[in-house]
C-alpha cells in the first residue's frame, strides 16, 4: 500500500519540493511515536522538532500548533484506512453486503497494531470528535464512506436507515475495540470476536426489518 500524500486540511503551507515533503512526513511519524508515549496532553512542538530532527522554526513554517499537527496525522490515518478499504470492500466476493463491515472491522483491528500513534489517537476523537470535518463527527465520515463502497460495489440499499445503522455499527465496534486494546496490547481475542459478532447481528436484523 502507498503512502498517502500530504493533504492540504490543517496544513499552513502544502510542500511541494520533495524533501519538504520528506520533511513533514518526518514530523508526523515524530508525532505518531510520541502520542503513543505522553500522550496529546505532553506532546509539544519543542518535543515534536527535537524527535523529528527539524529546528522549531520548520515546524511552525508548516503547522501553526500541535493541535494542527495531530490533526494532519489523524487525516493521514484516516486516507489511509478508506485506502485499505477502497482496496479490500470492492475486490471481495461477499455472500450479503453487512460481510464488507467484517473487512471493515479487521482493517480498524489491524490499524490499531501496526500504526504508531494509532491505538491512542484513533481518528483523532482524542483531540476533537469534529478533528476530520467540522459538520459531522470523526466516526460519521468513516461511516458514509463505508456506506458508500458498499452500496456501489455490494448492492447495499442507499437509504437513510442504511447509512444510521452503519453509524451505530461503527460507534459500537468502535467502542469494543477500543476496550479491546485496553486490556490486551494486541487486543483481546475474545473482545474483538464479540465486536464482529455483535455488528454482524445487528446489521443482519437490520436488512430484515
Amino acid at each position: 500500500m502507498s503512502t498517502p500524500a500530504v493533504s492540504a486540511g490543517p496544513l499552513r503551507r502544502v510542500p511541494v519540493q520533495g524533501r519538504s515533503v520528506a520533511r513533514v512526513q518526518r514530523m508526523l511519524d515524530a508525532c505518531a511515536e510520541l502520542i503513543d508515549e505522553v500522550g496529546y496532553d505532553g506532546l509539544s512542538t519543542t518535543l515534536l522538532a527535537e524527535r523529528a530532527g527539524v529546528a522549531i522554526g520548520s515546524v511552525y513554517q508548516f503547522f501553526p500548533d500541535k493541535r494542527a499537527i495531530v490533526q494532519a496525522l489523524t487525516l493521514r490515518n484516516v486516507e489511509a484506512y478508506l485506502e485499505r478499504l477502497a482496496e479490500r470492500i470492492p475486490a471481495g466476493e461477499l455472500a450479503h453486503w453487512w460481510d464488507g463491515v467484517d473487512g471493515a472491522i479487521e482493517e480498524y483491528i489491524e490499524l490499531h497494531r501496526s500504526v504508531p500513534g494509532f491505538r491512542t489517537l484513533h481518528f483523532g476523537d482524542v483531540v476533537d470528535v469534529h478533528l476530520i470535518d467540522p459538520e459531522r463527527d470523526n466516526n460519521a465520515v468513516i461511516a458514509d464512506h463505508l456506506a458508500d463502497l458498499l452500496i456501489r460495489f455490494h448492492h447495499a440499499p442507499d437509504s437513510r436507515e442504511l447509512r444510521f445503522a452503519l453509524t451505530v455499527s461503527v460507534e459500537a465496534a468502535d467502542a469494543l475495540i477500543k476496550l479491546a486494546f485496553r486490556r490486551h496490547p494486541d487486543g483481546d481475542a475474545a473482545v474483538l470476536a464479540e465486536s464482529k459478532r455483535l455488528v454482524r447481528g445487528y446489521l443482519q436484523t437490520f436488512a430484515l426489518a
